[in-house]
């Protein structure tokens, strides 16, 4: 039994497996087939967990133009993430272990204000003992993802008035055993987002119920040890399974040629509506940061993805006055190196070049030697920032370099902006351009 299908909204990230195929080669703001430093692990491939939700979804923004109309044209199924299928999961158990009965199917609310039901494919109730599982089968839309079909099941253990939400890892699911990521050494592999939406869930089925909200939920991915032999997570030290993911809830799958086009088509509505700025943004999460930053409208934002060439190319065609390049650090690092396509499948974060960057900003060998050596751009990011050295503008300030390399002296202005996977900005590049200088290559 398979969850339904998503809500129809086609299309839609910043950092954190369900499973990417391991390449040769983001959320961290959207992940495409992540690498260690898209996100906390791997997503979906080669779409992604992390890439925001639909923008014309429930919650989400309308419009005729930008993020909404951009997506609206891939005409690709959406799926749900591990982290919303755990959440269900976890939903109905708890919910059956305080009324006796699972709710099947199973609604849950969405970060984004969505609430797609979830059938169940298992339930075991045993009040005597105090727990209650459930299971909710993955559906990844359209989406290529490797835990497409994968059984995710939550078991859920009543704990002492005062113990709040605990989670461990069952059969299936990592452990973290490496630092540089957004979680402790020796937790489960589960990711900020997925534990906050199963947090409020367990909270709201309490108040509902007459609960205290203090539970235990082990998640467990039928296979998931084996999965994730094909995903980065035993190179990040995220060992004995996948990972639970997701910032919004949906995988947004992808194709390079319909995701191409629709940037070029919010290129030209923006320019047709006489704007003056638009922003190419990797993710929901940096979309969020320059709409705030700059106060742009829908119709001037551009989900960008991995395909920054594909922004720049079009726009030296195409020129727009002013463009604001914003996503994660560790995806922006790749831009910086002079990377035109993000996806992990294609580009890594070079950490060697993080290194010479860091010496650029007064780092010592010590700390040049740490930055190379770091697991994630993130830690490398937080090395330097302990150390006061700039990594994060020395990172935005390069970006925008490459950007306007490519856009070959055209009348375009840019400015970097580098978000972590909070969205807090990590490092800032100014307005300039234009630029004459020409990038190898065609």
């Amino acid at each position: 039994m398979t969850a339904p299908e998503p809500p129809h909204a086609t299309g839609a990230a910043d950092s954190p497996v369900s499973g990417t195929p391991r390449r040769t080669a983001d959320a961290s703001d959207t992940p495409g087939a992540a690498n260690p430093d898209d996100i906390t692990g791997t997503a979906g491939a080669p779409g992604t967990e992390d890439a925001g939700a639909p923008a014309h979804a429930p919650g989400g923004r309308g419009g005729p133009g930008g993020r909404a109309a951009q997506l609206e044209r891939t005409g690709l199924r959406p799926g749900w993430t591990t982290g919303a299928c755990a959440t269900a999961a976890a939903t109905a158990a708890y919910t059956a272990l305080l009324t006796g009965r699972f709710p099947d199917p199973v609604t849950i609310t969405l970060p984004r204000g969505e609430t797609p039901a979830f059938a169940l494919a298992t339930e075991e109730l045993r009040p005597a003992e105090g727990r209650a599982a459930a299971g909710v089968v993955k559906d990844a839309g359209d989406d290529p993802d490797v835990t497409h079909g994968a059984l995710v099941r939550a078991t859920v253990r009543l704990l002492p008035p005062g113990s709040g939400v605990v989670f461990r890892a069952g059969p299936g699911v990592g452990t973290v055993t490496r630092p540089g990521l957004p979680l402790a050494v020796g937790e489960p592999a589960v990711n900020p987002v997925p534990r906050r939406m199963m947090g409020d869930h367990v909270a709201e089925v309490a108040a509902r119920h007459g609960g205290s909200g203090d539970v235990e939920i082990e998640l467990s991915v039928d296979h998931g040890e084996e999965i994730a032999r094909s995903t980065w997570n035993p190179r990040l030290g995220i060992l004995g399974g996948l990972s639970i993911l997701g910032t919004t809830g949906v995988v947004v799958p992808y194709s390079c040629s319909a995701w191409i086009d629709s940037i070029r088509r919010g290129i030209d509505v923006a320019r047709a509506a006489g704007r003056t700025h638009v922003a190419g943004c990797t993710g929901s999460t940096s979309e969020r940061t320059a709409v705030a930053e700059h106060g742009l409208p829908e119709d001037a934002l551009l989900d960008m993805g991995d395909f920054a060439g594909a922004v720049l190319k079009y726009l030296r065609r195409h020129p727009v006055p002013r463009l604001t390049i914003a996503g994660g650090f560790a995806k922006l690092s790749k831009l910086a190196a002079g990377h035109l396509d993000l996806h992990s499948g294609r580009s890594q974060v070079d950490k060697g070049f993080l290194a010479d960057l860091a010496r650029r900003g007064g780092a010592d060998e010590e700390l040049a030697a740490a930055v190379a050596g770091a697991n994630t751009g993130l830690e490398a990011l937080q090395r330097c920032a302990a150390r006061g050295v700039p990594l994060g503008d020395l990172v935005a300030e390069a970006a925008r370099g490459t950007a306007l390399g490519v856009l070959r002296g055209e009348p375009v202005t840019v400015d970097v902006i580098c978000i972590d996977r909070a969205g807090r900005i990590v490092g800032r590049a100014a307005p300039a351009g234009p630029s004459r200088v020409r990038p190898p290559g065609p």
